[in-house]
């Protein structure tokens, strides 16, 4: 399975409209390659050299089996992230450059989880039922620091 994204390159910078110095909207990304017997799709967008601990940035889960998330678009059901919403909240780091993991799973079932699951309860419902997975990292540094 693969995971691309038109609007930047893995390991390049997200454009700042994605961010929180721009329109604070989700990237297009693109699935390729989804496994056989795929019943759902999880996205979950983290950034682990934030401050003190890993931050997640987007909570994503039984998304469907589609080759596209539009821009500024949630197909599936969106969990808490560490801003306290259910959405994606796009790359503010307080200083330097940091990385953002936008990590696809395939799963063999749909989850049955509360909608205001966190990353941990997402990765916990899906241990065993991952099928194939795949990472597409952008950059990002808040202009002027």
């Amino acid at each position: 399975m693969q995971l691309k994204s038109p609007n930047f390159d893995n390991n390049r910078v997200i454009p700042s409209k994605f961010t929180c110095q721009g329109e604070d909207i989700n990237p297009e990304l693109i699935i390729e390659n989804i496994p056989d017997g795929t019943k759902s799709l999880v996205l979950i967008v983290d950034d682990p050299d934030a401050p003190n601990r890993t931050w997640d940035h987007w909570v994503m889960w039984n998304i469907p089996l589609i080759s596209k998330i539009e821009e500024n678009s949630a197909p599936g059901i969106q969990g808490l992230n560490d801003f306290g919403q259910h959405n994606y909240g796009g790359p503010c780091p307080p200083s330097g450059k940091h990385r953002y993991m936008f990590k696809l799973f395939a799963l063999d079932v749909e989850l049955s989880i509360d909608g205001n699951s966190k990353k941990n309860d997402v990765e916990k419902a899906m241990e065993s039922h991952i099928l194939d997975q795949s990472l597409l990292v952008g950059l990002y540094e808040k202009n002027g620091k």
